[in-house]
């Protein structure tokens, strides 16, 4: 007696539906650390062509947040998909390792860096940072990131500050490199310059006021008992005045009011008016801006002249056409000051507090003397209005305190002098989005040159020397030799070593009569460590430069791609990149930014605990990184059932082939039924569109398009139909190899190309189906094929499809209304108009496999139909129970059950089936 369930050919497989992936996915990587899988992928491709996607360095200091997780994700799967597409994708993680931040976690550890060397200091500084890369190492591996681990790069090794080293010498033998003093940003706080990378913008409250100063020598051009009144939100700076400029384009008067005469632009006056409150006024005089030149003026509280000076930066906008300047503390009062031969006056220390060059208010800190001038004013009579407001003001990034301008001797890298060079590079790169080559091109022609030199220990030294006269070194020879110290012994070296035994044997300089040299004391801003990345990495590595890819945040268009760009043109002539990626912040699910105070910062770690790295990976497809995105846990949710999806859609399929062998079982594509073949021609749709959005780098399309094959065609259609045929046929019966064969391209290819979102889920199932290569990153995408009837068959099963829609409407209905219950329960009559009908009537398509029901019949047209019929767009439709008796083994209701006296439970085609297979 056969057990006819026993026949049923039902999915074998051991893949698991629940993929536990927080315990399993550490399992997955410590496999593919005894392959050494970044090996054997490199060792697979290595004589293809090169796709280089440089890794930019996060910061060696902490846990790795959302925000990592996003970049380091993007960037896998960039590299993933480009090695099983014809590429040698090699990546090289790297961190950067100087700077503040070290130097500040340490001191608040408790170390005491003034009772050690700057040597003593500096190893303790190297000790932490490779704590924290370590840490931070394991943190990008557990999110399943494919790299060169146990080589990254790391901008505190020998061989790295070397590489740097040839980038400045080449830089400065070029000129690009000088000495000035100009006002930079000075973070009293940091006690140090800072680039304008290392500068955010936060909300202040600050003093406005009105201030007028007496004209010492009016030259015959105004009233001798004149004044000008000058407008700042920076009282602190009036020490430093030393002029005031004005526009020799604007027209300015003399305005009466009351006893006194005030020279101001015309333009300005009825705000200036109102915002003084003068209830009546009266000009008196009007001239142009030119006329005004070196009319001086007295300072309001000190025996000092203040020269009216020319210049193109004053406008009409705000204040009152008359900019009080201190080149000390503006560039463009540096550089007005500069064409009228004034000093360079700057009154406050690297501290921020004033020194002696400030009579009566030295050591005082800057932002407390705001009042205390603002006093001294009104004592002097020249305050003439203070208010209070609200601006954006530059801040230390890393302190997150108040900067100032302030001069002070830096050294300097040129961008005005090949600044063209720079704008043609940005031009000639290729971004993403495309919104980024303004922003780029927008920020090198305005950007000012770079100041390098930072006032700190833990960084690379700044390779001059200076000669017994005071004159700077810097000379091939010198460079060649501290880049060779450095390559030996590490930069530490610099601040171990005295001058002279840093310099070449038998060095000489005419400035140094008595052999006699010292070094600088300073360091290089650490974004020219990491701007030197291209040389330090790719060409100290022997990787294609310049590189395909910089894919970093958007703020790194001030950052990292700006001092990448700006060295590589700098001594090469041209970018580092050619592409450059960027993607936005991570914000929480009501689009706020993550704070502690506000609880909703989402830690990578415990979403990997939570959900696993798959989760978080596939949220990273998900999204469109190119704006700012949102995450929460409820987002994550709702990824992980889409995931949930996939996985079993993945098991479903490997169950359904688990006797299938493509070598011997395999259905040539012209002899698939035409539902097969439709079923293939849609997984090629998806493989195309899907490669063409993995090289475009849109993810979120991937993610979409797998997703709606996955849910919508194959789960709720040809996988629901391939049920009747895969568990009821005969094992090799020609239809159900059709279907598998379709199936297992199916499966093969959604492993392939879910392989750079979900390689631990991919390699999960592919230790399952027992392929020579040991992981599916040791494979390639499917190549498209496009065979000769797509676009025929198409246009058919569009109609189809269409139809079929129709058809459920009408069984939707039915169940409704409780008319039936399962569709295999159920004949449909059809009525439709010719064409219709023509379609349904097609010898080669089953529709009452393709509707999942037991009796199917075209009867008429939609005119024919009776009045119990579901009027639709294409069809009518009557929908009532089968006749005839549901077999025991596919459950359809047939008038053939019965009909075979060995099987009488059976439809005549089961009874066939266990005829043949099993009796």
């Amino acid at each position: 007696m056969v057990e006819y369930k026993n026949t049923l050919l039902m999915p074998k497989t051991d893949f698991p539906m629940r993929g536990n992936l927080p315990a399993n996915e550490p399992k997955m990587q410590e496999k593919w650390n005894e392959q050494n899988i970044y090996e054997l992928v490199a060792e697979r491709t290595k004589d293809r062509p090169h796709y280089v996607l440089h890794d930019g360095p996060p910061y060696a200091n902490g846990d790795i947040h959302i925000g990592h997780a996003l970049n380091k994700v993007l960037k896998d799967m960039i590299v993933r998909h480009r090695s099983m597409t014809g590429y040698h994708a090699p990546y090289v993680p790297g961190w950067d390792t100087h700077g503040l931040p070290i130097e500040q976690a340490l001191t608040n550890k408790g170390v005491k860096r003034k009772e050690m060397s700057v040597a003593e200091f500096r190893k303790l500084c190297e000790e932490y940072a490779y704590e924290q890369i370590d840490n931070q190492r394991e943190q990008f591996k557990r999110l399943g990131v494919r790299g060169d681990w146990e080589n990254p790069y790391i901008t505190l090794k020998p061989e790295f500050e070397a590489r740097q080293i040839e980038v400045f010498g080449k830089m400065a033998e070029k000129g690009y490199i000088y000495k000035g003093l100009k006002p930079v940003y000075w973070s009293p706080s940091s006690e140090s310059a800072l680039a304008e990378a290392e500068i955010e913008y936060k909300d202040v409250k600050s003093a406005s006021i009105y201030v007028s100063f007496a004209i010492k020598e009016a030259n015959g051009v105004v009233p001798a008992d004149a004044k000008f009144i000058i407008w700042t939100t920076t009282p602190w700076t009036l020490p430093a005045n030393l002029g005031i400029t004005v526009n020799p384009e604007l027209t300015y008067v003399v305005v009466a009011v009351a006893d006194n005469k005030f020279v101001i632009a015309k333009d300005l006056l009825e705000t200036i008016a109102q915002e003084l409150e003068w209830e009546s006024y009266e000009i008196v005089q009007e001239l142009k801006g030119e006329a005004l030149d070196r009319i001086v003026a007295a300072h309001p509280f000190y025996d000092r002249d203040s020269l009216v000076m020319l210049g193109d930066h004053v406008t009409a906008e705000a204040g009152t056409g008359c900019v009080h300047t201190a080149p000390g503390h503006g560039e463009d009062d540096f550089n007005v000051g500069k064409l009228y031969g004034l000093e360079v006056l700057s009154p406050v220390d690297n501290r921020g507090c004033y020194t002696s060059e400030a009579p009566g208010f030295e050591g005082i800190f800057y932002d407390d003397a705001n009042k205390v001038i603002t006093e001294k004013l009104k004592e002097v009579g020249a305050l003439e209005k203070l208010n209070f407001f609200t601006h954006s003001y530059p801040h230390d990034w890393r302190t997150k305190k108040p900067v100032i301008y302030r001069a002070t001797p830096q050294w300097f890298a040129s961008v005005e002098m090949f600044r063209s060079e720079l704008l043609d590079a940005v031009k000639a790169t290729a971004f993403t989005p495309t919104w980024g080559e303004t922003r780029l091109y927008n920020m090198i022609r305005d950007r000012g040159d770079w100041v390098i030199s930072r006032q700190r220990a833990w960084g690379v030294p700044i390779p001059i020397f200076y000669a017994e006269n005071g004159e700077p070194i810097i000379t091939p020879e010198t460079i060649a030799h501290i880049a060779a110290l450095f390559r030996e012994h590490g930069s530490n070296i610099w601040f171990q070593k005295e001058a002279k035994e840093l310099l070449p044997e038998g060095f000489t300089h005419p400035g140094s009569p008595n052999g006699e040299f010292t070094k600088e004391n300073d360091i290089m801003d650490v974004w020219f460590d990491s701007g030197s990345s291209h040389q330090g990495v790719l060409v100290e590595r022997g990787i294609a430069y310049p590189a395909d890819l910089y894919l970093e945040g958007s703020d790194q268009h001030r950052g990292w791609f700006n001092s990448s760009l700006i060295t590589s043109v700098a001594i090469n002539g041209h970018a580092p990149y050619k592409g450059l990626l960027t993607h936005g912040f991570v914000l929480d699910g009501e689009g706020r930014k993550m704070s502690k105070s506000l609880g909703n910062v989402i830690i990578p770690q415990k979403v990997m605990d939570q959900y696993g790295a798959d989760i978080l990976r596939l949220w990273v497809a998900s999204v469109d990184y190119t704006g700012d995105v949102r995450i929460s846990m409820d987002m994550l949710k709702q990824v992980s059932e889409a995931y949930r999806k996939i996985r079993n859609t993945l098991r479903f399929l490997h169950g359904n082939v688990a006797d299938f062998h493509p070598a011997t079982d395999r259905v040539a594509y012209s002899e698939l039924r035409e539902m097969d073949q439709y079923m293939y021609m849609r997984l090629q749709d998806v493989l195309k569109t899907v490669r063409a959005a993995y090289d475009r780098y849109e993810f979120s399309t991937v993610y979409t398009v797998v997703n709606n094959f996955v849910a919508v065609e194959l789960s709720s259609f040809y996988l629901d139909i391939a049920k009747d045929v895969v568990y009821i046929e005969g094992a090799d019966q020609k239809d159900r190899r059709a279907m598998q064969t379709v199936m297992y391209d199916t499966l093969m290819t959604l492993l392939k190309v879910l392989t750079p979102i979900l390689p631990h889920t991919t390699d999960e199932m592919w230790s399952y189906l027992g392929q020579e290569e040991v992981s599916v990153q040791l494979t390639d995408f499917p190549e498209v094929d496009e065979q000769a009837n797509f676009e025929e068959l198409r246009v058919k099963w569009t109609k189809i499809i269409a139809v079929r829609d129709e058809v459920l409407k009408a069984l939707e209905e039915a169940r409704n209304a409780k008319t039936i219950g399962k569709s295999l329960e159920v004949k449909l009559t059809v009525y439709a108009d010719e064409e219709v009908a023509k379609l349904l009537q097609d010898a080669n398509i089953n529709f009452a496999q393709l509707s999942i029901v037991s009796a199917f019949e075209v009867a008429g047209t939609k005119a024919d139909a009776p009045a119990n019929a579901l009027a639709l767009d294409k069809t009518a439709i009557v929908v009532e129970k089968a006749e005839g008796e549901k077999c025991e083994r596919c459950w359809t209701i047939s008038q053939t059950v019965g009909t075979n006296d060995k099987h009488a439970t059976l439809c005549a085609r089961c009874a066939d089936v266990v005829e043949k297979y099993y009796v």
